[in-house]
């Protein structure tokens, strides 16, 4: 059996995340889509990560209930101290990474749907779960592109929440009666054999906002969607939030807490950072050695969603060999996806012959 979760192709390297301009060396049958990547002989020819590092080079998560102003926090926060700003991935972020041009069929992209869960949230099909286990794979691939990112460039990355604080979804889900418990049991099964493979966020920033707030700023939102968002949900989220997800990372991450007035002030929250000593967490055990072997982890994107499929039964996410099997050759029937980038004929790629 198949998992649902996982799309039939996943990019590899750098270029997936920045689909970088293709490097191309003289020569006969060399190809304008192949990229220089990093790997073991880069390694032993003496390529190293830490001389990159500077002070700001850390990843920052902002994280807090819906609506509650992560995304102009994050961004101005990045403008300021020079960082990489990546918004939160939607459930069509593998699109983004393999550069469409236009967002693909839900059915390669989780088969779930946010708008049906904000509508239905107790629908009989299993969306709910399913979304929530496809949003867990997005954020682990943006993730380790946020960390690729810093290893590769130097350059700090601030993000909208992560794969660590997912886990308020889930919780939140389970108690509005969404989800099975089985569900929950396979989510945390995906999740303690996948995240223990990554290093944590140098820094949370949690933005409290009240659930009543929260849920005036969706109804303002003007989205129909949004606009009976229960407020049952949204303080579970908050509970979780403030109960399980902050008082676990702050073992291991610099942990800054800040109202949505006080999240405004930008230049407070940097001043604030300036004080903190990161004298905690895992990444003060690494080296050039344990960055190269995370650099190499990062960069195989298959091999990171391959993580989040298990051999295990459950319906909501679950799909059999016949049904897989059409998934697979609709998907090589798109445009573009027979070949390898750059040898499809019927994308417009010319000179194949001479590749």
């Amino acid at each position: 059996m198949a998992l649902r979760v996982v799309r039939l192709f996943v990019p590899t390297g750098a270029a997936a995340f920045r689909a970088g301009a293709a490097v191309r060396t003289a020569g006969i049958h060399t190809s304008t889509v192949r990229n220089l990547r990093y790997g073991w002989w880069a390694y032993a020819l003496g390529e190293r990560t830490t001389p990159r590092f500077k002070e700001n080079s850390k990843i920052f998560c902002i994280d807090g209930n819906l609506a509650s102003g992560k995304g102009a926090l994050a961004q101005k926060l990045a403008d300021k101290l020079g960082m990489l700003y990546m918004p939160e991935p939607d459930v069509h972020y593998l699109d983004k990474m393999t550069s469409e041009k236009v967002p693909l069929d839900t059915s390669f992209n989780g088969n779930c749907s946010l708008e049906k869960f904000y509508m239905d949230p107790k629908a009989r099909d299993g969306n709910s779960y399913r979304l929530q286990a496809w949003m867990y794979l997005m954020r682990l691939l943006q993730y380790t592109d946020a960390i690729e990112h810093l290893l590769t460039t130097g350059q700090g990355v601030v993000l909208e929440r992560s794969p660590f604080s997912d886990l308020v979804f889930v919780e939140a889900m389970f108690k509005q009666g969404y989800i099975r418990k089985e569900c929950v049991d396979h989510y945390n099964e995906i999740k303690s054999v996948s995240i223990c493979e990554f290093l944590p966020p140098h820094l949370v920033i949690y933005v409290d906002s009240p659930a009543e707030e929260v849920q005036k700023k969706l109804k303002a939102s003007g989205k129909p969607y949004l606009q009976n968002v229960p407020l049952a949900y949204l303080k579970s989220i908050e509970t979780s939030y403030k109960t399980t997800f902050l008082p676990k990372i702050s073992e291991e991450s610099e942990v800054l807490a800040y109202d949505t007035t006080q999240a405004q002030d930008i230049e407070r929250v940097a001043e604030d950072i300036d004080y903190l000593k990161f004298e905690k967490g895992p990444w003060l055990e690494q080296d050039d050695v344990t960055f190269h072997h995370m650099r190499m982890l990062v960069e195989d994107k298959q091999k990171v969603a391959n993580m989040a499929a298990i051999p295990r039964y459950i319906p909501e996410v679950t799909i059999g060999a016949h049904e897989f099997d059409k998934g697979f050759y609709s998907f090589k029937s798109l445009p573009g996806k027979r070949y390898a980038e750059g040898y499809n004929e019927d994308a417009g790629d010319k000179g194949i012959w001479l590749k």
